[in-house]
């Protein structure tokens, strides 16, 4: 046999040799990596989603609804009280919104509903939004800003200046530009956001959107009619 061909063969299978453990190791790597990004989202959603606070105690909502500070629709003597914290910038939150819209309607103002800001630090936009609707709010139109933010999200969510968007939709809603532009940078609109994400953090939310019925957290519902069933299920209908 000749000695050379030997070596260069030799050296060949080592290569071949070499490079199936790289990619079996490499694989490896994949398999660890994906098991550890699958084993993070169960972990996420027991934390984000399970009406449960770090602490194993049940999650209650800490601060009270009170006119002075929340954005209210429905009845306030109903005694069934829904409270959102929502990020106006979040795809979820966006598939709520129309679930919640036709809540709103099947069962009119028999609950109240509350919204509260809760703008992630991940949606660069969020926050601006928040501001938005909170001046509209200043000029009696909040829940009118509010349904126009979410139709259009897509529409807002990666745009350089959201603000100059924001201008726009309040004037298509007939309110005051230049108040509204005053507003959307005032202290008293920041204070106002700042306030629901204090409250939101102290009752244990820490993703969007999350739900509060008559004051304790609540596992998301998936359609209107659960979200329908767990609150007339409240008022023991």
């Amino acid at each position: 046999m000749n000695h050379n061909h030997y070596q260069q063969s030799h050296s060949s299978r080592a290569a071949s040799i070499a490079a199936a453990k790289k990619k079996k190791r490499n694989r490896t790597i994949v398999l660890v990596s994906a098991s550890s990004v699958l084993i993070f989202g169960i972990l996420y959603f027991f934390v984000s989603f399970l009406p449960f606070s770090q602490d194993g105690r049940t999650a209650s909502v800490s601060l009270a609804v009170s006119d002075e500070n929340d954005w209210t629709y429905g009845d306030k003597e109903s005694g069934i009280v829904l409270v959102e914290y929502s990020d106006f910038q979040c795809p979820a939150c966006g598939v709520y919104y129309p679930m919640l819209k036709q809540l709103k309607q099947d069962l009119g103002e028999s609950f109240l509903f509350v919204y509260r800001h809760f703008p992630l630090p991940s949606h660069r936009n969020a926050k601006i939004a928040s501001y938005a609707a909170e001046a509209a709010g200043i000029q009696g139109k909040f829940w009118e800003m509010h349904d126009l933010i979410f139709e259009r999200q897509r529409e807002w969510t990666n745009y350089a200046d959201a603000r100059l968007l924001f201008i726009a939709y309040a004037e298509e809603l007939g309110l005051d530009t230049d108040a509204f532009e005053r507003d959307i940078d005032s202290d008293a609109v920041r204070s106002s956001v700042d306030n629901d994400l204090s409250s939101g953090r102290a009752s244990w939310v820490n993703g969007t959107p999350t739900f509060f019925l008559n004051g304790s957290k609540i596992q998301n519902p998936r359609s209107p009619e659960e979200f329908k069933r767990v609150i007339l299920g409240s008022s023991g209908e």
